[in-house]
């Protein structure tokens, strides 16, 4: 009797992802060996780690009813807003000069005859946003609980994205009202802007969903209210964040559906941002 070499069908399947393991169970998508640390449960029998990677890459991305990505759990964006006004807040106290660096006022952008001449810094319209009054704790608190409530609603139906830049520009869209509308040594400072873009945004997504408006026009109302009567309350910046917000939500809301929706939606927004640069730019060019 003599003895021969093993062929390569008697040999030991071994699992491709950890060769020093036999393993006689195979994956019911591609059939190859898999080991016990590469094997995931499936609805019969169980697939390898690399198909159900594969499986999710190629699996579509399901999206929310005005396009964004579909998340789970907390609205991130919100919260990282507030711990970065939380976070401001605090240096505001601790760091002299911290609200004097990035508080918004006119003149930060044009000069105009008869006042004092200042740098051209204007990202101040945007970090005066992340600003509160120290001495005010009301202040900060509406602004926040505000955030968190309207946050919470349109960051899952918008998406994460979506969310951040129609928060972004409208804060600086109530810094182009303040801009505008008020005095040029008026400083400001407050996520109110902002705040307010949320409500027209929530305003119009309600319509277009055909929900219940009164009670944020209500809101909205008594918030404007609120602006003209009480000292130190920016209206302009309300009225800008407001308009801005609204303009945002309309694009994103009314935008059709099919490939070029994202398309529209960001592009739409684009065009509200750099309506307000050049806004920014004629006012200052004509100042």
């Amino acid at each position: 009797m003599t003895s021969e070499p093993a062929s390569h069908a008697d040999e030991a399947p071994v699992c491709p992802r950890h060769p020093d393991k036999v393993s006689y169970a195979r994956c019911q998508r591609c059939g190859r060996p898999a080991c016990g640390e590469c094997q995931v449960s499936a609805s019969v029998g169980f697939q390898c780690v690399d198909c159900v990677r594969e499986a999710k890459r190629s699996r579509p991305q399901q999206q929310s009813v005005y396009g964004g990505a579909v998340t789970t759990g907390k609205p991130v964006v919100t919260i990282t807003i507030m711990v970065l006004c939380g976070i401001f807040f605090a240096l505001q106290f601790l760091v002299p000069g911290f609200t004097r660096a990035l508080v918004f006022a006119p003149l930060y952008v044009m000069d105009v005859p008869g006042y004092m001449s200042y740098p051209f810094e204007p990202w101040r319209m945007l970090t005066s946003a992340f600003l509160h009054s120290p001495g005010f704790l009301l202040h900060i608190a509406f602004n926040l609980y505000a955030l968190w409530l309207f946050g919470q609603v349109l960051e899952p139906l918008l998406g994460r994205v979506r969310f951040l830049a129609l928060y972004l520009v409208s804060a600086i869209g109530g810094s182009v009202a303040v801009l505008l509308l008020s005095a040029p040594n008026q400083s400001v400072l407050g996520a109110s802007g902002a705040v307010f873009g949320l409500f027209g945004a929530f305003f119009i997504v309600q319509r277009q969903r055909g929900g219940e408006v009164r009670s944020i026009v209500v809101l909205i109302a008594i918030n404007a209210v609120i602006g003209f009567i009480y000292p130190n309350i920016s209206w302009q910046g309300h009225l800008g964040g407001l308009i801005a917000g609204a303009a945002c939500a309309v694009v994103l809301a009314y935008a059709p559906r099919g490939k070029n929706r994202a398309f529209i939606q960001f592009g739409g927004m684009g065009l509200v941002f750099v309506l307000l640069v050049l806004v920014t730019w004629l006012a200052a060019a004509l100042a």
